[in-house]
This record gives structure tokens, sequence and C-alpha cells, in this order.
């Protein structure tokens, strides 16, 4: 299912000229050797890199495929890196010489017999070519060019020797010899030559820089039947450049490139099917804005933000004014790095509206007041609350993908994501807007679908009403916190968040007791200097015990521990707002 979608969208991505044709591949080149024809340099080389930031770069060309190379020497055709193309490498050693030998026996093999100048300037280069000559460049090209991608380009030309009709025929006639026996293959379902190993996919974070795969099998415990790598699982070689070549493009590291998003450990990838190419790019920016709100453009953020709404309230997509077609169909997909393979973290497809309303409801579960982002926060941006230190390196991997399949499909949030965060606000008694939202989104969509034992209150904004015990008691911790910053000054050091916040939330018969007595001395104190704040307080943390039940409860579960950071942060900012002091956008993701 996942390689026949990839195949079928290189179809119609190589009909519009977007991605390589068979046999050939985007690669970063840095430099260009101009030849005469009879093989000798024209100019030290041609620079072919780009600015990127502070530094150049590699120009992305169209050249032969390469090689899939782990620790065996192959070539590529007409272009490599200079311990190739040239025997020079800043390792050196044997390794480099016998590489320039390979590269310099397939292009004698195969360029001997052809008659294009071209081909026969390039060949005529590499006969009279010594690795010694590179120290005749200057220092600056040398340090430039070791170990860069090189091509070739005969002088008075504008295309590289590899774009030529007669490169391109012989390029052919390399892939028909080198066609691996023929099979049915599993994507198209026609016999076809098979391929043995399949091209690299570059570009999902934290897998090797080489590449990695997703269907690789090189132990005798993954094989069957006397079958051997590739004949375990038979994939045409054109099937299996077509869905490596169009991955590559969609994990492209482009900053236009709005169809890559990444989500803790996971690289998300997604494309859409429609009518016309122009309303699948719509609907993939509609989807990328959905998906990863952008935080940096308040024009965006303004525009999206009524789009939700309009969405929520059940409007037709084709009515948004956005150019999306109703028959839109959406691609998804999850890749994690699992050494030299990639896992499917999730695979998910369907309509567009379809994700659309289900990326508005995991809005909706999420909605708190005060609101706690400037900006509707993509995935990745809610996953920085659930890690140490708020870093993105700590975040869990599985919890990542987790997240982003019950956002994708609708389903429960993972139980874990409950469980991390009370952990965490245990842990480093921070209670953020975030991550209340997060606890209420996980207990809001539980109950919304109907999960068992769910049967809880679970307010946008403060509830005075909600008896719920784990709110009550987290408004009562959130006044008692504010008793005493008003009694201490409230650029004390430590308060009762910093030390009892974590048995508080989940032992509170223990805590409570201890607090409400302590809570006088700081009463008493107030009513000597302010006397009706005091009355004003006290009659607060009244109401509240007066919800409670006599005896407290002696633990809290994770649901009640949820409900418990509701109500302390509905309490806490709700007299901080009615004060006109700040709002919770200061405890914002963005900062």
């Amino acid at each position: 299912m996942i390689l026949s979608a990839l195949l079928d969208y290189y179809q119609r991505l190589a009909a519009a000229d977007q991605v390589p044709r068979f046999g050939y591949s985007s690669e970063k080149i840095s430099y260009a050797l101009v030849l005469d024809t009879e093989g000798q340099l024209v100019d030290e080389l041609y620079d072919l890199r780009v600015a990127s930031g502070k530094k150049f770069v590699g120009r992305t060309l169209t050249v032969p495929q390469p090689e899939k190379r782990t620790a065996g020497i192959k070539s590529n055709f007409l272009w490599d890196k200079t311990s190739y193309v040239l025997g020079v490498s800043a390792k050196g050693g044997v390794r480099t010489t016998e590489e320039h030998v390979a590269f310099k026996a397939l292009h004698e093999q195969w360029l001997a017999d052809c008659d294009d100048i071209g081909l026969q300037a390039v060949l005529r280069f590499l006969r009279q070519w010594q690795a010694e000559q590179f120290a005749n460049f200057s220092v600056t090209v040398r340090e430039g060019l070791l170990d860069a991608n090189v091509v070739f380009r005969l002088d008075g030309r504008h295309e590289y020797v590899h774009e030529s009709l007669a490169a391109q025929q012989l390029r052919a006639r390399m892939l028909a010899a080198g066609s691996g026996v023929e099979g049915m293959c599993l994507v198209t379902g026609q016999k076809a030559p098979l391929a043995r190993l399949h091209p690299a996919i570059k570009g999902v974070n934290g897998a090797q820089s080489s590449g990695a795969s997703i269907v690789s099998f090189n132990l005798e415990s993954f094989t069957s039947y006397g079958k051997s790598q590739g004949d375990n699982a038979p994939v045409s070689e054109f099937a299996a450049f077509a869905y490596t070549s169009v991955l590559n493009h969609l994990l492209r590291r482009d900053e236009h490139n709005r169809q890559r998003l990444q989500i803790g450990d996971t690289t998300v990838v997604f494309w859409a099917q429609a009518a016309t190419p122009e309303a699948a790019a719509s609907a993939e920016g509609f989807f990328s804005d959905l998906l990863n709100p952008p935080a940096d453009d308040a024009s965006e953020t303004n525009r999206l933000v009524p789009v939700l709404q309009d969405i929520a309230a059940g409007r037709p997509l084709t009515e948004l004014g956005l150019d999306l077609a109703a028959d839109t169909h959406l691609f998804v997909l999850g890749l994690a790095p699992n050494a030299s393979r990639l896992s499917i973290r999730f695979w998910e497809t369907g309509r567009l509206e379809v994700f659309a309303q289900r990326l508005v409801e995991h809005y909706r579960d999420l909605a708190l007041e005060p609101v706690p982002w400037r900006h509707p926060p993509g995935i990745w941006r809610l996953l920085y609350a659930t890690a140490a230190l708020g870093k993105s390196e700590n975040v869990l991997p599985k919890l990542a993908g987790d997240l982003t399949r019950a956002v994708l499909t609708g389903r429960r949030y993972p139980r874990s994501l409950l469980t991390n965060l009370i952990m965490r606000m245990r842990a480093d008694r921070e209670v953020s807007g975030v991550r209340v939202a997060l606890c209420k989104a996980v207990l809001e969509r539980d109950q919304r679908l109907g999960v068992a034992g769910i049967n809880l209150e679970l307010p946008v904004s403060l509830n005075p009403d909600n008896r719920d015990p784990g709110y009550l008691l987290g408004r009562l911790f959130a006044e008692l916190e504010n008793i005493q910053r008003n009694a201490l000054g409230h650029e004390i050091n430590a308060t009762i968040r910093d030390r009892y916040y974590g048995s508080a939330s989940a032992t509170p018969a223990s805590v409570f007791p201890m607090l409400l007595r302590n809570v006088q001395h700081h009463l008493t104190r107030l009513r000597k200097d302010k006397p009706g704040l005091a009355k004003t307080l006290e009659g607060t943390v009244k109401e509240i015990v007066d919800g409670l039940e006599e005896r407290l409860p002696k633990n809290l579960g994770y649901e009640a521990q949820g409900q418990f950071a509701l109500g302390y942060y509905h309490q806490g900012y709700s007299r901080s707002k009615n004060k006109g002091g700040q709002d919770a956008a200061s405890d914002s993701i963005d900062e």
C-alpha cells in the first residue's frame, strides 16, 4: 500500500519533470571539471556551489543514480567524489587508490567504443590523469575540491557530459545490462527485472547520512526458502527506483519544502492527490498549516484561526476560498531511524476534509482559558512540554509517534502522554499552561469517545460549581499559594508549589491538613496589613473547602491529578486576570 502510493505519486511528478527519470537521481554537486576534446583540463575547475547561510553547498543536479555503497567499492557513472574521479581524498590510503582504479575501469569498459566527443574526452582525461597532478592546483582550490562531488563538462558546451544524448543512451544500456532476474513485482503486479538492493533513502533525521532502507534483508535470520536480499520482497527495479526517488524528493532539506516536518524523532512527509497539480499543491500547503501552524508569521496565523472556526462550524472546505477540492486525498507517512533501516511509525490516508476535521477536534480538545499560547501550537511544539528541560532531544520517540497518530486518526491520545505530563509537573513543579492543556485534551477526548471509567467535568475556564475532588484540590492549592505570596511578598524564592506540588496532587490527605494550618499564620499577617484582602482570600478558601468531602482522598489517580492541574491553573490565572495582571500568554511555548 505504501510503496504503491509512492509509485503513483512518482509517476505524477515525473510527468511534470519534478523528479529524476528512471536511472537518475538528484545529488549535490560542487564542481565541474572542464575538458577540451583531448581530455586536458581547460581550467582548474568550475565552481557550482551556491550560498546557504554563511557557507557554500553543492548545487542540486540530476545525475546517473549513485551506486548503493556500504563497505564495498562501487563507482558512479560520469560523476563521483574526488577519491573516485581524481584519486585524492583527505583520508588518503590504499582505499583511495582502489576507488580511483574502479572509476577508471568502469569508464574504460563503457566508453571505449563510444564516438561521442564528450565521452571520449572523459576517457582520455582518465587515461592520462595522475593523482600527483592534484598538487598543481592552488591551495584554495585543493581545500574546496577535496572529497567533493564533481561532474564533467566539455569546453564550449553548456550541458554536462552526463546530460548528452549519447550519455543517456549509454546509461540505458548499462541499466539493461545490470538488470536482475525477472519476477512478479509486489508493487505493480507485473513481471519485470527485480531489484536486489533498493536505492538509499536520505533525509530522515537520525538515520545514516549515506542513506537507509525501508526494504532490506542482509542476515540469514531475515531470509527464507533459500532466497536472499531483495528476493524476499520482490520489487521491480523501476518500482524500487520510483518509490525511493519520490521519498528523497519529499525528504529534501529545502526551506521551501512544506511537505516535510520533524516531530520528535519521526520525520513526517505528506502529499495530496487531486484533480489538478494546483489543487494538490493548495491541499498540501493547507495541511501543512494545520499540522504545523506558522508561529513567526502573524498574518498567516490570523488567516488560519477563522479557517479553523469555519471547519469547526461544519463549513465545507470548498467554501473557504482556499482552492481546495472536495475529492482531494491525502497521504501521511511517518519515518523513524532504526540502525541502517527505517521504521514506519505511522501511515494514514484519507480525504483532506476528514484530516482537517480531526485537527480541529485536536485544537478543540486543547482549548483552555486563559489561552497559553499566542499561536495555535504544532504537535512538535507541544511535545517540548513533555520533555525534561523542554529539550527536543529528550522527547520520548514512541510518544511523538503515538501523539501524531492520535491527532491524525481522531483516536485516543496515548495514555503515556498523561502519565508523562503528571510526572514532569511533579518532578520540576512547573504547571505550565501547555502541560495543563494537554492533560485536559487527554481527558476530554477519552470522555468524548466514551472510554469506560471517564466521567469528568472538564471546563475550559474557571468553573466554581465544579465539585470534582481533583479540580477543587487544585483550586485550593493555588489559593493557598496565592495567600502565601500576598503575605510574604511576590518575590519570594520558593512557594508551597516548589515544595509540595507533587505530594499535594498525588496524596492530598497527607499534605493539605498541614497546609491549611500553616495558612492561618499568613492570614494573621495579612489581617494586620491588608484586612480587606485577607477577608476575601479567607472567604475563597472557605468556599472551596466547603465543596470538598469531610475526608480528603488519600490518593489521586492520574485522571484526578490531571484535574488537579486544571483547577490549579484556572484558579491561579483567574485571580491574576481579574486584577488586570499578566495573563497566561506569558507562559507561552512560543517564547
